[in-house]
């Protein structure tokens, strides 16, 4: 089931969902952009940026895994000033995250929560995808969720901190999941590193 916005707030309010900061308003005001869609809740881009070097003799082995150390010792990593500008060129993959730590803690009661991250259609639109393969948030995260972010456009795209990037959907789970953490539980940088 996909919470809807008002279910979102009651989540936020419970603790079953931590987004920190919480986006805001909460509800349409003024000029101010309301953050919260009828079924899921935009989160921004975070200043820090990664990439794999450029040209580099590698070819990356799927089965291995460790994605987490090919990242730390084999990127380029750019951490954004507030207003600066990082220019996406076509058909240019990068990591980022985003500026919102995000939880769904296994509590002892219900409800226990997961959610899909997905992009923004009128991005996609313009030839940008965020979060394209592995969209699933699982019940037990805690940390700021990593965004492989592609031009997939003719043009150059523009990317600032602090910019609506990709949307949350939350979804109820049914059942108490046991914990299971991930190679990325914790993640406070794009390649998964926890500082």
């Amino acid at each position: 089931m996909i919470l809807s916005n008002v279910d979102i707030h009651a989540a936020l309010d419970s603790g079953a969902l931590i987004i920190r900061p919480e986006p805001s308003p909460r509800r349409p005001a003024g000029t101010s952009q309301c953050p919260y869609q009828t079924s899921a809740v935009d989160l921004t881009l975070g200043a820090e940026l990664a990439w794999l070097k450029p040209d580099m003799p590698i070819a990356i082995d799927l089965r291995r895994g460790n994605f987490n150390s090919l990242f730390a010792s084999n990127c380029v990593r750019k951490t954004l000033e507030p207003d600066e500008t990082f220019v996406l060129k076509p058909g240019q993959l990068i990591l980022g995250r985003t500026h919102e730590y995000v939880e769904f803690p296994i509590r002892e009661q219900s409800p226990w929560l997961s959610a899909r991250v997905e992009g923004r259609s009128s991005y996609a639109r313009c030839g940008l995808l965020v979060h394209f393969t592995a969209p699933t948030i699982h019940a037990g995260f805690a940390g700021t969720i990593t965004l492989e972010i592609m031009n997939f456009g003719p043009y150059s795209l523009s990317l600032t901190p602090r910019t609506p990037i990709c949307q949350l959907i939350v979804e109820q789970v049914s059942g108490q999941p046991f914990r299971k953490d991930s190679q990325f539980q914790g993640q406070l940088e794009p390649t998964g590193g926890r500082r």
